[in-house]
């Protein structure tokens, strides 16, 4: 297997290996993400109210202190979005570490919230929405 780096990932439950280099798995989702980021820009996709989707989250680089756009799976439930990944190295995690200030695009509007985010087996942020300034 000449050519082929094997990388692994140290996971609480121990090592998981893997044979794709980090630079294909980062122009993987890159690519996933350009097609993925304007279709749920226009709402398809999203969570309803109560209910899986996927929604475009947004946090701070928290070294270029830029805004930093990624599309995730999503649970909702009414103003609370259960976001996760089992990558322990995904940047927006760790973003949001940093700081837990954080907008979530539903449909065409990006809300804002406060993320905490609870580390394991399954890595998972809970970003509790501020109350809808819309009218009801």
């Amino acid at each position: 297997m000449a050519g082929i780096t094997f990388r692994a990932r140290r996971l609480n439950r121990g090592v998981i290996p893997s044979v794709i280099p980090p630079a294909v798995t980062r122009q993987a989702f890159s690519a996933l993400n350009a097609v993925v980021r304007p279709l749920l820009s226009t709402g398809i996709g999203n969570p309803p109210a109560v209910g899986f989707g996927a929604a475009v989250v947004e946090t701070t680089g928290r070294k270029s202190g830029k805004p930093r756009q990624v599309p995730l799976v999503a649970f909702r439930a009414l103003d609370r979005v259960y976001v996760s990944t089992v990558r322990a190295d995904s940047q927006w995690l760790a973003n949001l570490e940093a700081d837990g200030a954080t907008k979530i695009q539903l449909a065409s509007e990006f809300r804002p919230g406060q993320a905490t985010v609870r580390r394991g087996p399954l890595n998972v942020a809970v970003v509790d929405l501020e109350p809808d300034s819309a009218p009801a």
